[in-house]
């Protein structure tokens, strides 16, 4: 059953708490099977930036942060400045790496798309749809729906080496309704 514009209207805030000025949406993680694999797709295929890699050798696991700069930015030669720097950047992305998954054949992080569905997708703003889409397919990247696939025309799926799903797009050309 649709839930009525009224509901929606009723669930949001009609102002901001002021306890929550300065929260921003920091970093969203995904697991990975292989950081081979990942950091290349996600700093050669999608241009992105490793901002830190922190090693927790003891519990057996390492944490990769990834996001976008200005161009020019030049990522801080101290390690605690950078830590601070690579923490308050906005939007990026956490790969978390466990010892060992890389070795193993049958070894699977959930994607979220299939069931039980949960995790969706993270996006990626690009200035040419089809010229970014051109570029990914040159370079072998898998394909969960191109532009020319079902009704949205103005947005494509690709997928991490471990599955996660990337929704591509430009949002000056999304269309907001069928």
């Amino acid at each position: 059953m649709e839930i009525e514009q009224k509901e929606i209207d009723a669930a949001v805030a009609k102002t901001q708490d002021p306890a929550t000025k300065g929260f921003y949406m920091q970093q969203v993680m995904l697991r990975i099977k292989d950081p081979r694999k990942s950091l290349d797709f996600y700093t050669r295929v999608l241009g992105m930036t490793l901002l830190e890699q922190i090693d927790f050798p003891q519990a057996q696991f390492s944490l990769f942060f990834l996001g976008y700069l200005p161009e020019g930015t030049k990522l801080p030669e101290d390690k605690e400045e950078r830590h601070a720097f690579a923490m308050s950047q906005p939007a990026t992305i956490e790969l978390t790496y466990n010892y060992g998954t890389e070795k193993d054949p049958n070894f699977k992080h959930h994607n979220g798309n299939s069931d039980p569905r949960g995790f969706g997708h993270i996006g990626i703003v690009v200035d040419d749809l089809q010229k970014a889409c051109d570029r990914f397919e040159s370079l072998g990247v898998e394909f969960q729906k191109r532009p020319q696939d079902g009704r949205m025309k103005t947005i494509a799926f690709i997928k991490d080496p471990d599955g996660y799903w990337i929704e591509i797009f430009n949002p000056k050309r999304l269309v907001t309704k069928e």
